[in-house]
């Protein structure tokens, strides 16, 4: 099965905002986020959290190549005859960097 960037990103929001609103038992917003925080769902590409102290989701990360595509890869991206191949993959755990950010969350001083 193959995915566009944009169905990707919408497929992602989905598998997170939908549990959430679930387990939240509203589809407030703020009652919403707080329960993403620390959600974990099976992505595209394997398990997806969203990080607690900021929001960002946190996921493997492929380092890949642009080249031409073989009978491994035969996939072809928009009819071009290349397309990305993984050369390197990280968990989650080491692709994560560690953040700053002071979020301020809606209903809290």
């Amino acid at each position: 099965m193959r995915h566009g960037p944009v169905a990707l990103l919408v497929g992602a929001a989905l598998l997170l905002v939908a549990p959430a609103m679930a387990q939240a038992k509203t589809t407030d917003p703020a009652k919403v986020a707080r329960t993403m925080e620390g959600l974990k769902f099976k992505g595209f590409n394997g398990e997806v959290e969203m990080r607690k102290t900021d929001h960002q989701l946190q996921q493997g990360l492929f380092i890949t190549v642009w080249k031409k595509a073989d009978t491994k890869n035969p996939y072809s991206v928009e009819n071009t005859g290349y397309n990305f191949q993984t050369v390197k993959y990280y968990d989650a755990y080491v692709a994560s960097t560690p953040t700053s950010c002071d979020m301020k969350r809606p209903g809290t001083p």
